[in-house]
C-alpha cells in the first residue's frame, strides 16, 4: 500500500493523464473532477491524499462512509456503490453527491431523508450501459420516467449520469459503452429546469478513464492508482 510521498506522486501522475487526455479530446482539465476511491483505506492515506490537495472521496459501503466523514469533514464525500433504501438516512445529513441513484423507490428515500435534513440532495442516475446482466442501472425509459416527474421530488437536484462500461480488455467496446451514457445524457438536456442540471458524466475508472474523458467524463473514479492495492 502506497505511503503518503507515493500517495502525493499517484495524484501527480494522475492529473497529469487527465489533462493529456483531455488535451486529446479538446477539452479544458478543469472540466474533469478526479474522484478518489477511498474504500477499505485507512484514514492516514487518505489524510495524506487530502494533504496533497485531493477534496473529493468516493466510497461504495454506507458504514465505511459513516465512519469516515467525520475523521475529515472537510472532504467531499460521494456515494458511489449501490445504496439500499433503509442506509438512505445515515449519509442523508452531510454526503455530496450520490451517484448510484439506481431506482424511483431510492430516489423517493433520499427526497424524504433529504427533507428531514432541510436540504437538497444532488444525485446521479446509474444507467446501465453494458450489455451485461449483472450490471446496476436504470434504462433510458426510466429516465425518462423519473425526469418527467422530478418536482414530486423538492429535495433531490439530479446533477446528470453515472454508468459503469464491462470488463474487458477490448478498448472500442468501452468506448462505446461510454459513448451511449454522453448520448442518452445529451438527450435528456431538454428537460433541464432547476432541478434537473445535467452537467455531470461520472464514467471510467483507473483502468480506463482516458477513454472516458475522450467520450466526455466530467467525473472519473479512481482508487487502487492512487492508493495502491490493498
Amino acid at each position: 500500500m502506497a505511503d503518503g510521498v507515493e500517495i502525493q506522486s499517484n495524484l501527480e501522475k494522475i492529473n497529469k493523464k487527465i489533462e493529456d487526455a483531455c488535451v486529446k479530446a479538446g477539452r479544458n482539465a478543469d472540466e474533469v473532477k478526479l474522484i478518489a476511491v477511498s474504500k477499505t483505506k485507512p484514514m492516514d492515506l487518505i489524510r495524506e491524499a487530502f494533504k496533497a490537495g485531493q477534496v473529493d472521496f468516493g466510497e461504495n459501503r454506507v458504514q465505511e462512509l459513516r465512519e469516515k466523514h467525520p475523521e475529515l469533514p472537510d472532504g467531499q464525500w460521494h456515494l458511489i456503490g449501490t445504496l439500499q433504501r433503509n442506509k438512505v438516512k445515515y449519509i442523508a445529513p452531510f454526503v455530496h453527491l450520490i451517484h448510484s441513484v439506481d431506482s424511483e423507490k431510492l430516489l423517493q428515500e433520499i427526497d424524504k431523508q433529504a427533507g428531514k435534513n432541510d436540504r437538497v440532495i444532488d444525485c446521479l442516475l446509474q444507467m446501465n450501459i453494458s450489455d451485461e446482466d449483472n450490471k446496476h442501472g436504470l434504462g433510458e425509459s426510466d429516465v425518462e420516467a423519473i425526469l418527467s416527474h422530478i418536482d414530486q421530488y423538492p429535495n433531490i437536484r439530479i446533477k446528470g449520469f453515472m454508468g459503469m462500461a464491462e470488463f474487458t480488455d477490448d478498448a472500442e467496446i468501452v468506448r462505446q459503452q461510454f459513448r451511449r451514457l454522453r448520448i442518452a445524457r445529451d438527450s435528456f438536456r431538454a428537460k433541464e429546469n432547476s432541478q434537473i442540471q445535467l452537467d455531470e458524466l461520472s464514467m471510467g475508472m483507473s483502468g480506463d478513464f482516458p477513454i472516458a474523458i475522450e467520450e466526455g467524463a466530467t467525473m472519473v473514479r479512481v482508487g487502487s492508482a492512487i492508493f495502491g492495492i490493498r
